[in-house]
């Protein structure tokens, strides 16, 4: 069986570490034999992308790793794509906070008007490279987005025709929370999952094929040692004995994130911003590769301030469990939570696999949820095997969920239509269905200034 090649876009990305890792350990159950990085930034791809293909060496040598700057060299004859690029860097993501502050709206890199605006720089860079892949890629290839926002990016892939899935590890993160909280192995646990992309609910939790659910529901590590912590315990009597995906809090406590965005110093945009400016700044100074174990340390003591933070600014909360740096042997043959990379390696081997597993992914409704179109990207719990997705069949929604995945996916819909081709009043009325904004002028507003941020001079956008 011929070796098969593994492209990541945005491979200068922070998480590259990771996601180094986490291939490299499952590099010879997915039969792999080259894996790319690529990124259009040379200084991330010389220090991330160096990182990660030391990495890749140091536990499966046998793997070709290569870092690439040319798309074509990078795409072409690849079997398996993995996007995960942040198109504009931390200085968009900062201006996109700024203008919806500054509007009064939530300041979200993902959801609401930031998450608007992330799309506009996102769909149209996605969308090129994979018209290249389809042009140039394996045959068969698959391409796996974890590209923010991701259910609108998802979204427009799949709308144009190509061959995509999306990939998020926020329920991932979730579950295994869950099944260490009940004190067993990851494997053993099991439960459902819907919703859309950073809009999920959480029900029928399983323990070796028996019920769980009151377990969990009254452990009283629920609001403490899971992402469940951003929300007040009461909440669950609004819930139905469903659990909430954390980006659910920017729903149901708005205005507080709001208030709490207006308080923070620094932000979340500009925390990374400073973090990342910092770490740059010290890894340029060294040779990654040939001082591996410096620039790993230089590595985590700045990423652990990035992700013990995570949602704090907004929730008033800290994490779970706080990251402390590892040594290099420690990171090397330590656990992996997975993270995305885990998603997408277990995708894989399901996929071309006829040994059935089970993931929540991104993917075609397909009657899944019955009150959406046959063609909606859903993210829910789905069968993966012998190169099919079947999202489980989702019954008795309760009413106040259904309402709200909904209203979010004709955004999506209409969000995706108007950035495909570059209408603005679509992009209105797309911003106006939209909870979080929910307001003509507000839309109005957000759509002239994003044209300026995201597409200055571009006279196709009508």
């Amino acid at each position: 069986m011929s070796k098969k090649k593994l492209c990541i876009l945005g491979g200068g990305g922070v998480r590259s570490p990771f996601v180094a890792r986490t291939i490299a350990r499952a590099a010879t159950e997915l039969n792999l034999g080259s894996v790319v990085f690529f990124d259009v930034d040379p200084f991330k791809l010389k220090s991330y992308g160096g990182l990660a293909r030391e990495i890749i060496k140091r536990i499966s040598p046998e793997v070709d790793c290569t870092l690439e700057s040319d798309p074509v060299k990078a795409i072409e004859n690849c079997d398996y794509i993995v996007t995960t690029v942040r198109v504009g860097g931390d200085a968009s993501r900062v201006k996109d906070e700024e203008i919806a502050s500054r509007l009064g709206l939530l300041a979200q890199e993902t959801t609401g008007a930031g998450g608007f605006s992330m799309a506009m720089r996102s769909i149209p860079v996605i969308s090129a490279y994979c018209q290249l892949a389809k042009d140039i890629a394996a045959p068969g290839h698959i391409i796996l987005n974890f590209t923010n926002p991701a259910g609108l990016v998802t979204q427009a892939l799949v709308d144009q025709g190509f061959p995509a899935f999306g990939i998020c590890d926020s329920p991932l993160e979730l579950m295994g929370q869950l099944s260490e909280m009940m004190d067993v192995s990851r494997e053993r646990f099991r439960c459902n999952s819907f919703g859309l992309n950073h809009l999920t609910w959480f029900n029928d939790f399983e323990v070796d094929g028996k019920d769980v659910t009151q377990q969990i529901l009254r452990n009283p590590a629920l609001f403490t040692s899971t992402e469940m912590r951003v929300f007040e315990p009461e909440i669950m009597d609004i819930s139905e004995g469903y659990l909430l995906n954390e980006y659910l809090y920017f729903y149901h406590y708005n205005k507080k994130a709001i208030t709490m965005f207006e308080s923070s110093n620094p932000s979340r945009g500009h925390l990374i911003a400073s973090v990342n400016k910092i770490m740059n700044e010290e890894l340029s100074k060294i040779n990654v590769e040939a001082d591996f174990d410096t620039a790993l340390e230089i590595f985590f003591r700045n990423y652990n301030i990035r992700e013990n933070n995570y949602m704090k600014n907004e929730s008033g909360k800290a994490r779970p469990k706080i990251r402390q740096t590892p040594s290099v042997e420690e990171f090397i043959n330590g656990n992996d939570e997975g993270g995305y990379a885990g998603v997408a390696v277990n995708f894989i081997k399901a996929f071309t696999s006829s040994t059935p597993a089970e993931m929540v992914l991104s993917t075609k409704n397909a009657g899944a949820i019955k009150e959406l179109d046959a063609n909606d990207v859903i993210e829910a719990m789905c069968t993966v095997s012998n190169r099919e997705v079947k999202p489980r069949t989702q019954k008795n929604i309760p009413a106040t969920f259904l309402n709200l995945i909904s209203t979010m996916k004709e955004y999506e819909r209409l969000s995706v239509q108007a950035i495909l081709r570059k209408d603005k009043q679509l992009a209105i009325k797309a911003l106006m269905a939209n909870p979080l904004v929910a307001n003509f002028d507000l839309a109005s507003t957000l759509i002239e200034e994003f044209l300026i941020h995201n597409a200055p001079g571009d006279g196709e956008w009508k």
